[in-house]
Formats: C-alpha cells, structure tokens, sequence
C-alpha cells in the first residue's frame, strides 16, 4: 500500500508571511493542527498548532487583549515554523510514512511532488486505512466518515 492509496489531497497551505492569527483562524476553520508553509509553490516549512500555542502569550501575561492581539497580527509563521520538513511522496510506502511518523514523533508530514505539495498524510489518514483493512475492506475505503480535512 502506498501513500497514494490513503492521504488527504490538497492540502491547506500558507505563505511564510501569514500571521499567527490568521494561522489559528485556518485550522480552527478546517478542524486541522497543521500546515504547510509554502512560498511561490514551494514547501519551506510547516507549522503546527503547537508551534502555534509555544508563540502564543500565556493567560498569565500583563499584555492588555488589545497588545496581545496587536502581536498575534503582526508576528509571521515564518518565524515560528519548522523549517527541516520532513516529507514523503504519493509513492512512498505507507509502512515508510507511518514508521517515520512515529519515529520522529509527528502527526503529519507534508506529501510533495519535487517542491510543490499535493497533500499531507496525517495520523488520523493512516487509522482510517487500518479501520478500512481491518473491517475487511480496502485502505482507502474504511466506514469511519473522513474528516473535511484531515488534522
């Protein structure tokens, strides 16, 4: 079974110079936890919700609402994203995707074509296709409903 057989494609990506706030607003819009960062249809890093959260001021902070959503507009995913994205291909071997999820300890890579991205498989892709294995049925067609966008 390949990648091909099981990701989510076309995935929902952002240029480098999208804010933190516009950053949270598409993935609480899509229900996703991450996204890749791409500039001119080329992958340059990913960001995540925890990336997200460790940038965000603490509920502690003695920023006023007005400072706090001043620096969540003005700080960009640039600077806060993974930029060493680890990746795979719609032919690359599901087994490959999903052991290299778990040994880097990430929910998600990036599925990309040269540089440009095609989509991204996600740990959520990866149960749905064992679910579809183990009702007895194929990878990609597993009885869970899918989620809009995997996250």
């Amino acid at each position: 079974m390949k990648v091909r057989d099981v990701y989510t494609k076309g995935a929902i990506t952002i240029a480098p110079t999208t804010s933190i706030r516009e950053a949270q607003r598409l993935m609480q819009e899509h229900k996703i936890r991450r996204l890749p960062v791409v500039d001119r249809d080329r992958l340059v890093g990913i960001v995540t919700q925890l990336d997200l959260m460790r940038a965000t001021p603490s509920v502690a902070t003695s920023l006023s609402v007005w400072e706090i959503n001043y620096l969540l507009d003005k700080v960009q995913v640039g600077e806060i994203m993974t930029r060493n994205v680890m990746t795979v291909t719609p032919e690359t071997d599901l087994v490959a995707a999903a052991r290299l999820m778990i040994d880097r300890k990430i929910g998600g890579v990036p599925v990309v074509e040269g540089d440009r991205v095609v989509g991204i498989i996600t740990e959520s892709d990866i149960f749905r296709a064992l679910v579809g294995i183990l009702e007895g049925g194929q990878a990609g067609v597993a009885t869970v409903p899918p989620a809009a966008a995997s996250g």
